[in-house]
């Protein structure tokens, strides 16, 4: 590659750039696509895996799944140098069955259904009712483009799997040659501003030294598949060579963002250039969880890996019992006919052989240690993630009156506890897309405002099921206690 940073002036050098991509871009992949892997928890076929042919047995499927890199290689048979669901070596023990239970996508599913599975709402805090409503609509028209309440679960998505999650704002659609703009025409062309969500194995941000909370240039470096495929060698090698003879063409692009101006390189070569008319850095980044000291936030994966491989491994560990155990099995000594046919119910033989007999074994035996140690690892999830099985409806025993809110709050104070921890972090990294959308619209001529104008504040709804009549009667007594209708109505959603 060859970068050129005149552009940036001073601040930015191309050989730290340069190391960024060749060294610590692949760190990062591996690391936050294993994260990624244990989530989605993928499946390859056999043969597209890698993996020795002679593995297979009749105890194999004909798939890999991606948490199965968490086994040991007395289970999986395969000997792997890194925590990548392909390749490897055949280890001196043979495959057993794979047993794999995500217990990780339903949590992070289900805490992405508390933050943002009812939606949210964004309010204004400007003084003039006309104007309120006016940035509440083009604020709202923005994020309907963005994709709406999907938009922010998969926000929500992203930061939980990875620890964070980047939003760039793009409006560069806006700043053309416009004259007066009427309020209409202000919201269609809101709808022209892109929010993207970066995904944290791209992200190379370079911060202040000396104030890790500020970005002083943005970097992304990330494959970008082109709608063309490449073919490698002559026509006949083509031909001989089957598909791994052609593939589709990928590059590499390089986004560099700073508060004056933007570059982007395909391959090394400059592809783009312009001003940054905003005259600050479009990103927004949002942190799962707070982490002090440090750019990237705390995953909800990263903690559950180690209990999601041992939990995987004790299943297959009772998997592989149950098939070698559970069956009962019979032996049948001095019996000719025994040796042609098979030995089953509603089937008889006779022999004049008195020592003849049917010897019965096999059979399952309890393992309590197994099931409480297994057991024991549920609940350690549980506690981890802060996310019980109650949270997705499954109930085991009897936990006491849940109609009662009260009740219902105790039985869920962790996954509650959470959420309201994930509330702050979101709601903040909301509030500041906020202000740099309503930023561009000033900055454009499409919609003027001041600087005190653009604060916003979230509204996230209550996640436990709520009771409407409650809710009329609560809003009642705040009536007669003198708080204002219209507060009263915002509450209720109208």
């Amino acid at each position: 590659m060859s970068f050129n940073f005149k552009i940036f002036k001073t601040g930015l050098d191309e050989d730290f750039v340069q190391w960024l991509i060749e060294s610590l871009y692949p760190e990062k992949c591996e690391h936050y696509g294993r994260l990624w892997d244990y989530y989605q928890n993928t499946s390859v076929p056999w043969d597209r895996a890698g993996l020795p042919l002679g593995k297979l047995n009749d105890l194999s499927r004909r798939y890999v799944q991606a948490q199965e890199a968490g086994l040991p290689a007395r289970i999986t048979g395969v000997n792997r140098l890194n925590t990548s669901m392909t390749g490897g070596t055949a280890s001196q023990t043979q495959r057993k069955e794979i047993v794999i239970e995500n217990d990780i996508a339903w949590r992070v599913n289900a805490m992405v259904d508390y933050l943002f599975g009812k939606g949210m709402t964004i309010v204004s805090k400007v003084s003039d009712l006309q104007k309120r409503k006016q940035i509440e609509t083009l604020i709202n028209k923005v994020f309907a483009s963005a994709g709406g309440v999907e938009f922010f679960q998969n926000m929500a998505v992203l930061g939980s799997v990875y620890g964070f999650v980047d939003c760039v704002v793009r409006a560069d659609g806006l700043f053309e040659n416009r004259t007066s703009l009427t309020f209409d025409e202000a919201v269609d062309a809101a709808a022209k501003i892109d929010i993207d969500l970066v995904e944290a194995p791209r992200v190379l941000a370079i911060l202040e030294e000396n104030n890790y909370k500020k970005i002083k240039f943005y970097v992304q470096h990330f494959p970008q598949a082109r709608n063309a495929v490449a073919k490698n060698g002559t026509f006949l090698s083509r031909i001989l060579g089957g598909k791994n003879s052609a593939g589709r063409v990928q590059t590499y692009i390089t986004e560099i963002i700073s508060p004056a101006c933007r570059q982007l390189y395909d391959d090394g070569e400059l592809v783009e250039q312009n001003e940054n008319p905003l005259g600050i850095i479009p990103v927004v980044h949002i942190q799962n969880i707070a982490q002090p000291c440090y750019y990237e936030g705390l995953s909800d994966v990263e903690p559950l890996v180690p209990l999601q491989d041992e939990l995987n491994t004790r299943l297959c560990d009772r998997a592989n019992r149950i098939t070698m155990q559970s069956f009962k099995m019979y032996l049948a000594k001095g019996i000719e006919a025994g040796q042609e046919r098979e030995i089953m119910p509603g089937r008889m033989w006779c022999t004049d052989n008195e020592q003849a007999q049917i010897c019965e074994f096999g059979g399952d035996a309890a393992a309590p240690g197994e099931d409480t140690h297994i057991q024991d690892l549920r609940e350690a999830l549980d506690k981890v993630s802060g996310v019980t099985p109650v949270v997705a409806g499954v109930i085991r025993s009897k936990l006491g009156n849940l109609t009662s809110a009260v009740a219902m709050k105790m039985t869920l104070m962790g996954t509650l506890a959470k959420t309201q921890r994930k509330r702050l972090t979101y709601g903040e990294g909301i509030k500041q897309l906020c202000r740099i959308i309503l930023t561009a619209l000033d900055k454009s001529g499409v919609y003027k405002t001041h600087t005190s104008e653009r604060e916003i504040e979230v509204r996230f709804p209550d996640p436990l099921p709520e009771e409407s009549t409650d809710k009329l009667n609560e809003a009642k007594i705040k009536m007669d206690l003198g708080v204002p209708q219209e507060k009263i109505l915002e509450e209720l959603g109208y």
